[in-house]
């Protein structure tokens, strides 16, 4: 019996009930799976052995007789038990390390949009890091590391996917969060300790670093390994002279010190290999190369084997826009970094805020010499929500005064100059030009900054406000959904290729 006989028999016994996802269809156990779909929910569908359906949480539909064979057919649920066993099956659904192979994480805020990024990586050469979210958009959305990666893997199987891909637990600042995404399952690990870097060094007098400095206990060590000790990069020197080896250090010594605790705790706690990054982005100054040779001869000393740094390059790099720079002087100074991580790893450098940013992405490949990591994350929500703005324009004008009353609380945590007063008045503008909103700089990143307040905002009854509707609309147009992020999503990789 072939795999097309078996979706013509069973879209013929069901047409009126369920959708068939061709591309789910797969062979495992003598049985077969695919997913389908009726008008509200998905399902995993398995026809075969009942000894091997009958461990699936759902409902038997029936049975089908089949060369003479009697076949259960069971509707099961899709849910962390059903994704479990599948993955028994077959193990290719479980995520694993990228490794220095040039990636691209797709985070996705609403669990929905991994067959659409899949697609967007068809036919290239980039590793696919398709479970994504921060310990900050799961707290913002109401999700939960396991729901993240159960919503990318129920994703790959939709789509068929059988290659290689990853799960990043995303700025994590926490050892309990690492815990939890260890069980979970995930295969990449950034750490955020941003909390322990001493940001505020321009406030300080040299009294005050001083006194901070010869507080610090590693003090002597890090003077008889670095104090006038001259690093060429690219044909420039750089000095480690005692105000600038003083300064990094207070930067940064807490911070590498929270690292070190991070990576001790995977290494022991973590069974197999695993991509480790250090975020050191969340800084209000750009990292210089002599902070950057710092923190990797730091982090090799204290034996952390790390596969990506993310440092704050120079320029404005906000949420779900194009680079504010100039992209030459960013491509200057980017090609000490690049050598840098090159000769002392190699390692990857990894562009946070990634969304948007196709000014420098072509300079980002060419300099790193393919030893680069990219995260996106707010911008396949904006293209979701550029699906509302066509198909449910009511709705989108609901969400987009909700954002502007909610915007000043949302934006303390991020850095944007967004301008509110340059946004057009949502009620003047015909239905068919909404959607339009999502190319504008200061409505994208309105809409960009809000999607936790929209997401979980709640009537005095305890009923979402949009949350439902929003899924509601986006599986009513699924296809549009899909070929919006997948066709932004492509944009971003087809430069980076």
């Amino acid at each position: 019996m072939s795999k097309e006989s078996i979706l013509q028999i069973f879209s013929e016994r069901y047409k009126n009930k369920y959708r068939v996802y061709p591309d789910s269809l797969k062979e495992g156990k003598n049985s077969f799976f695919f997913m389908v779909r009726n008008d509200k929910s998905k399902y995993l569908i398995i026809v075969g052995n009942y000894d091997i359906s009958g461990k699936f949480e759902g409902e038997f539909l029936g049975k089908l007789t089949l060369n003479k064979k009697t076949l259960s057919v069971k509707m099961a649920y899709l849910n962390h038990r059903n994704l479990s066993l599948l993955q028994e099956t077959f193990p290719y659904l479980y995520p694993s390390p990228a490794g220095l192979k040039k990636s691209f994480g797709t985070g996705d805020r609403l669990g929905i949009a991994t067959p659409a990024h899949i697609q967007a990586f068809k036919d290239k050469d980039i590793f696919p890091v398709l479970a994504q979210q921060s310990a900050r958009e799961n707290a913002r959305t109401g999700r939960t590391w396991q729901q993240v990666l159960d919503e990318a893997i129920w994703g790959c199987f939709e789509t068929g996917y059988e290659g290689k891909f990853g799960a990043d637990a995303d700025h994590v600042k926490k050892i309990e969060d690492l815990s939890k995404a260890v069980d979970c399952g995930y295969t990449m690990f950034t750490i955020d300790p941003s909390d322990f870097v001493k940001d505020d060094l321009q406030q300080l007098s040299e009294r005050e670093k001083d006194e901070i400095y010869n507080r610090i206990s590693e003090k002597d060590k890090l003077e008889k390994l670095y104090l006038d000790k001259t690093y060429t990069v690219g044909g420039k020197k750089f000095h480690f002279d005692a105000r600038s080896l003083r300064d990094i250090v207070i930067t940064y010594f807490k911070a590498l010190q929270h690292v070190v605790k991070c990576y001790g705790f995977l290494k022991d706690y973590k069974k197999g290999g695993f991509d480790f990054e250090i975020s050191i982005d969340e800084t209000s100054f750009a990292t210089s190369p002599l902070a950057h040779i710092f923190i990797t001869e730091e982090l090799h000393r204290r034996g952390v084997n790390f596969q990506n740094l993310a440092l704050r390059f120079i320029g404005d790099w906000q949420k779900g826009i194009d680079y504010i720079g100039n992209v030459d002087e960013f491509a200057g100074e980017l090609s000490y970094h690049a050598i840098i991580a090159k000769n002392f790893g190699p390692y990857k450098l990894s562009l946070h805020s990634g969304s948007d940013k196709f000014s420098v992405y072509p300079t980002f490949a060419e300099k790193t010499q393919d030893l680069f990591h990219i995260k996106t994350a707010g911008t396949s929500w904006l293209e979701a929500v550029r699906v509302i703005a066509e198909k449910d324009p009511h709705l989108y004008r609901q969400i987009h005064h909700f954002a502007l009353g909610n915007f000043e609380k949302d934006r303390a945590s991020y850095h944007v100059t967004t301008d509110l007063s340059r946004i057009p008045e949502v009620d003047r503008l015909p239905d068919d030009e909404l959607k339009g909103l999502l190319d504008q700089p200061d409505s994208r990143q309105l809409i960009h900054i809000t999607y936790g307040s929209i997401l979980t905002a709640k009537d005095r009854k305890g009923n979402f406000l949009f949350r439902n509707q929003i899924y509601k609309a986006l599986f009513k147009y699924e296809d549009d959904h899909y070929k919006n992020v997948s066709s932004h999503i492509k944009k971003h990789l087809n430069l980076l290729a």
